[in-house]
């Protein structure tokens, strides 16, 4: 039989852990409405033309590299008004990553990943390591961001090796 101060140590134990649970599913409410929302300013009549005549030509590209720097000052105007509507982008922010919030960094991540799958060299660590001399990232931001490319690639190959999609 537990003792009275058991019990209420096991009641307290069980509040926080109800609070912990409620505040981890708003965080992955509003990752899901991110998800969903993610870049949607591409498609308007701001960005399309430009995204749709670069795209493509960005794909077979070094990330970083003159060639692509120089497509993306051509897409100045575009990119701009993109930045503009996406907070995941360090640009959005006059103090850059340190303007973001946790939400925004998660994103930002998921959004490196995918765009270094588009390239035919493209490799998620080494754009972490390119960004962070671009954005100023520390050490500690960019040894969160590789752990985590590490931990999705391992389950990525897991998730392959099982079979699941």
């Amino acid at each position: 039989m537990l003792s009275q101060q058991e019990l209420i140590t096991n009641a307290e134990t069980h509040k926080h852990i109800e609070t912990v649970r409620k505040y981890m599913r708003m965080f992955a409410v509003e990752l899901l409405k991110r998800g969903e929302g993610h870049d949607a300013s591409k498609l308007s009549d701001d960005e399309r033309p430009t995204f749709t005549e670069y795209t493509s030509r960005l794909k077979g590209m070094t990330y970083g590299s003159e060639e692509y720097q120089k497509c993306l000052d051509e897409m100045k105007v575009a990119l701009d008004h993109h930045y503009a509507k996406n907070r995941h982008h360090p640009e959005h922010f006059a103090n850059g990553i340190d303007g973001m919030t946790l939400i925004d960094l998660i994103e930002m991540f998921c959004d490196w990943f995918a765009s270094s799958e588009r390239h035919s060299d493209g490799n998620i660590l080494k754009s972490i390591d390119k960004n962070k001399e671009r954005f100023s990232m520390t050490d500690q931001t960019t040894e969160v961001l590789k752990n985590t490319a590490e931990l999705f690639d391992l389950a990525f190959r897991r998730r392959m090796e099982d079979g699941d999609d």
